[in-house]
C-alpha cells in the first residue's frame, strides 16, 4: 500500500515529456559547454600549461558573442514552463513541495558529490607535484557550479512565481523589471552625476552592495516568464519577431548607456553584467524567448521525426552530466595538446593561426570529454534510484542549506581547498536528502 502510494505520488509530480521543451533544454547546456570551451585560452610554455586565460579579456569583441551564448536564462524559463503544472497541483500541500524541491536537489548532489571527489582527489594528487597538475585550472575546474546554486535557489522559489502568475499574469514580469530597474538606479546613487543617459556606466563604476538584490529579481525572471509561457499568456511566431525586436533594442540601449557588452561574469569587482547581474542581462532573455516562439513550430515538426526525437531524448539524458564533467576533460586535452606540441596556445586574436587554435582546442576537449562522461554514465547507472517521499522538512532543509554551503566553498575557493572542504558539504547533504529505510520495530515482550 506504502509503495503504491509512493508511485502514485511519483507519478503526480512527474511532468509530460516534451521534446520541444527538452531539445530546448539539452541544447542550453551544450552552447554553455562550447561556450566556456572557447572562452578559456589555455598558455603553454616548454610542453606545460603555466596559465589559462579568459577571451574576454584578450578580445573585446567577444563580448558580442555572449549576446548568443549566455544561454542560462533559456534554462531557467523552459525548466520553469515544464515544472510549472506540478507545483500548481501540489501548492495546497506544502510538505510535498518541499519534497518535490528535495529531489530536485538530491538529483544535483548526488552527480556533484562524485564530481567535487573526483576534483578533490586531484586536487591532493597536485600537492605532490608542487601545484602543476591543477594549478592552472584551479578555479576553473569549478566556477560552472554557480549554475546550480543558482538553479536551487530559484527553484526553491518556483511556488512563489507560479502564485504571483496566478494573481497578477504578466505584471508579475514587469514587477520584477521594476524592481530590477530600482536597484540599478540605487546603486548607481554614489556616483551619480544626474544623468540618466550614463546609468549603465554609473551602476557599474559602483560597487556591487545592493546589486547582489538582482542576484535573487533577474534570475527569477526567466522563471516568471516560463510560467506565463507555460499558461498560454503569450506565444505566436510574431510575438517571436517582437520578443526579437525587444531584446536588440534593449542591448543596444542598456551598451549605449554604459554597461558592459559581456553577457558573462569575471570578477566580483562590479564591472559585469554578471557579478551581480544588471539590467543588461534581461536583454538576453528576450532575444531567447523570441527565438523559442519563432521556431517552435518547426521545431516541433523537426522533433515529430523518430530519428531526431531519438537524438534529442539521448543527448537530453547526457546534458547534465556533460555540464557537470566537462570542466575536468579541459585537464587531459591541454596535457596532451602541450606534449604533442599541438597549436592551441596560438597568441592572441588578429594573430596567424588563433582560430585554427581554437579549433584544435574545442576538438582535443570534445574528444577527451567522451571516456569522461562515459566512465560517470556507467557509475551513475550503477546506483539504485532514491525516492524522496519519506524524508522529512528538518532532513530537506539541512541538506538543502549543506548543499548550497558546499557548492558556495567549492565555488569560491577553487579545486584547491574549495572542493576539499565542500565535499564535506556536498556529501552531507546527498545523505541527508536522500531517503533511508526503517528498520522493522520489534514487538517487545510483556513482562
Amino acid at each position: 500500500m506504502e509503495q503504491s502510494r509512493n508511485e502514485q505520488a511519483q507519478g503526480e509530480s512527474k511532468p509530460e515529456r516534451n521534446l520541444y521543451l527538452d531539445a530546448l533544454r539539452a541544447g542550453a547546456l551544450l552552447v554553455v559547454v562550447f561556450g566556456h570551451w572557447i572562452a578559456t585560452l589555455p598558455r603553454f610554455e616548454g610542453g606545460t600549461v603555466v596559465a589559462t586565460e579568459h577571451l574576454l579579456k584578450v578580445w573585446e569583441p567577444a563580448g558580442y558573442l555572449t549576446w548568443v551564448v549566455q544561454v542560462v536564462p533559456l534554462f531557467v524559463f523552459v525548466s520553469a514552463a515544464v515544472s510549472a503544472d506540478g507545483v500548481a497541483r501540489r501548492m495546497t500541500q506544502g510538505h510535498r513541495q518541499m519534497q518535490w524541491w528535495g529531489g530536485r536537489a538530491l538529483g544535483l548532489a548526488r552527480p556533484t558529490v562524485t564530481y567535487v571527489a573526483i576534483i578533490a582527489l586531484f586536487a591532493l594528487v597536485s600537492l605532490h607535484t608542487g601545484g602543476q597538475l591543477l594549478e592552472p585550472f584551479n578555479q576553473s575546474l569549478t566556477v560552472h557550479l554557480w549554475f546550480l546554486i543558482m538553479l536551487l535557489g530559484v527553484q526553491a522559489m518556483l511556488p512563489l512565481s507560479v502564485e504571483a502568475d496566478r494573481r497578477w499574469g504578466v505584471g508579475a514580469v514587469f514587477g520584477l523589471i521594476v524592481m530590477a530597474a530600482v536597484v540599478d538606479v540605487v546603486r548607481a546613487i554614489p556616483t551619480s552625476s544626474g544623468d540618466v543617459l550614463r546609468l549603465g556606466e554609473l551602476v557599474t563604476d559602483s560597487p556591487g552592495g545592493v546589486g547582489w538584490i538582482n542576484a535573487v529579481l533577474v534570475w527569477l525572471l526567466p522563471q516568471q516568464l516560463g510560467i506565463a509561457w507555460r499558461r498560454g499568456r503569450f506565444r505566436g511566431a510574431w510575438m517571436g519577431v517582437a520578443f526579437l525586436a525587444l531584446g536588440v533594442l534593449w542591448l543596444t540601449g542598456t551598451v549605449a548607456s554604459g554597461y558592459p557588452v559581456g553577457m558573462v561574469g569575471r570578477d566580483l569587482h562590479g564591472d559585469s553584467n554578471m557579478l551581480p547581474p544588471t539590467l543588461a542581462l534581461i536583454g538576453v532573455m528576450w532575444l531567447q524567448i523570441g527565438a523559442v516562439l519563432l521556431f517552435e513550430r518547426p521545431g516541433r515538426w523537426l522533433l515529430d521525426r523518430r530519428r531526431i526525437s531519438g537524438a534529442v531524448a539521448m543527448l537530453s539524458a547526457l546534458s547534465m552530466p556533460l555540464y557537470l564533467w566537462h570542466k575536468l576533460a579541459e585537464l587531459p586535452a591541454a596535457w596532451v595538446g602541450a606534449r604533442l606540441h599541438l597549436p592551441m596556445d596560438a597568441g592572441l586574436p588578429g594573430e596567424v593561426g588563433f582560430w585554427m587554435g581554437r579549433l584544435w582546442w574545442l576538438g582535443f576537449c570534445t574528444l577527451m570529454v567522451v571516456p569522461v562522461i562515459a566512465v560517470v554514465v556507467a557509475f551513475e547507472m550503477r546506483r539504485t534510484p532514491d525516492v524522496v517521499q519519506t524524508v522529512g522538512r528538518r532532513a530537506t532543509l539541512a541538506g538543502g542549506f549543506a548543499l548550497f554551503a558546499g557548492l558556495v566553498v567549492s565555488l569560491a575557493f577553487g579545486a584547491m581547498p574549495g572542493s576539499l572542504i565542500g565535499l564535506v558539504g556536498v556529501a552531507a547533504a546527498s545523505w541527508l536528502l536522500r531517503a533511508h529505510p526503517q528498520p522493522p520495530r520489534s514487538a517487545g515482550f510483556r513482562g
